[in-house]
């Protein structure tokens, strides 16, 4: 896959209501408790917690890429229905273009008995890191992003499974 065209999202069906679900994927802290390689996260600029505008930062590791810290900010919120943020640069959070664009979406399952869970993550119109290495090596695009886009699926997968055993344990 070429960089123009990264993108990834998993899906899970959760035995949990919609607003039990959407408690835990619109905190920010959820991610963190489950995902292989984002390790914490904090609020900025006085936010208390998620609505459109917000920025909180990130930090982030794994044994390929070491670890980095991240700016995001809040781009949507649908109250039981999608949750999304914008990876930014930290000296731009407010109005910057996105690096990458991180959604949760949730749909009550037909029968009432969950939600479905979509998790995915698409390279935003900001140029990054990613970008720049790609640059150094132009002949191993495809291969680079395919390896990074694996990274990032077993992560949200890792985060899904997390965030259904959670919302299916407090039945």
């Amino acid at each position: 896959m070429r960089i123009a065209d990264a993108r990834v999202e998993c899906v899970t069906e959760i035995a949990a209501p919609p607003q039990r679900v959407w408690e835990l994927v619109s905190d920010i802290s959820t991610s963190a408790r489950y995902s292989p390689e984002l390790q914490e996260v904090e609020w900025l600029d006085g936010a208390e917690g998620p609505a459109v505008g917000a920025c909180f930062s990130g930090r982030n590791r794994n044994d390929g890429l070491g670890e980095w810290r991240t700016v995001s900010r809040v781009a949507q919120m649908s109250d039981r229905r999608a949750f999304q943020w914008e990876v930014v640069y930290d000296n731009d959070r407010h109005h910057g273009e996105p690096l990458a664009v991180w959604t949760y979406t949730l749909e009550p399952l037909a029968d009432g008995s969950g939600t479905r869970l979509r998790h995915g993550m698409h390279l935003g119109s900001a140029r990054g890191p990613l970008h720049d290495f790609i640059d150094q090596h132009p002949e191993r695009e495809e291969q680079i992003v395919d390896g990074r886009l694996a990274l990032l699926r077993t992560g949200i997968e890792t985060t899904l499974a997390g965030v259904k055993a959670e919302a299916e344990a407090e039945l």
